[in-house]
């Protein structure tokens, strides 16, 4: 099975996806599945042998090699979201809503688009609705999401200095507890211990077997 790394036009997040079949080569912009519908990634590594542990996690695939026309429609795409993150921010502003605008969302396969934002409890934002929808004239979906998705959305470097494991390799999450440190008899040190999350790190799991292990990511067998 052939495996490809690719660094999305969306941030610079990082994706595994199967080749399918199509000669995708270092450099290449290509299409691939996506939860939003499609996204475009340059191909910055491709792995024709690869552990066995990728056929124990789903990957998405990739759909085709980009045209300067997908290019230029997920530019559009991107710059559409960051206009969209914008209006909304400030419509929050303005109505004093307790809550953090996280990402934005336009979706490839439908009309709609979705925010997603952080918030201690629950939010009356019918108000902040009316106003996206009469500004966008579709579909508006409000998503509230927790510190741990709201990390994997973002993105960032873990202190092992690999991009964080939740938006590279992690498909669900994993409870972490500290009696996971105490079997471990490790020292109970917050800054070391701790992801950009502010939570335990999920890459403890790996050293009891609860997850795959982080040295066999996206490497080659020899």
């Amino acid at each position: 099975m052939k495996v490809v790394s690719l660094k999305l036009l969306d941030g610079g997040r990082i994706k595994r996806a199967h080749a399918n079949g199509i000669d995708c080569k270092p450099g290449d912009y290509c299409v691939i599945e996506s939860p939003f519908g499609e996204e475009i990634g340059e191909v910055f590594r491709e792995s024709t042998s690869v552990k066995r542990m990728w056929e124990k996690i789903p990957l998405e695939k990739v759909l085709r090699k980009a045209s300067q026309k997908d290019i230029e429609f997920f530019n559009e795409k991107m710059r559409r979201e960051e206009e969209a993150f914008k209006f909304c921010r400030t419509r929050i502003e303005e109505r004093g809503m307790p809550m953090k605008l996280i990402k934005v969302k336009f979706f490839t396969s439908e009309r709609k688009v979705m925010f997603f934002f952080s918030a201690e409890g629950r939010i009356d934002f019918r108000d902040l609705v009316k106003d996206l929808a009469k500004k966008y004239k579709m579909r508006i979906e409000m998503r509230q999401i927790g510190i741990r998705d709201e990390a994997r959305m973002l993105g960032g470097i873990g202190v092992c200095g690999r991009f964080l494991c939740c938006m590279n390799v992690l498909k669900e999450f994993k409870p972490i507890s500290s009696n996971l440190i105490k079997d471990m008899d490790i020292k109970i040190n917050p800054n070391k211990i701790s992801g950009l999350c502010g939570r335990l790190m999920c890459c403890l799991s790996y050293e009891v077997g609860v997850t795959i292990n982080l040295s066999d990511i996206g490497e080659e067998e020899e």
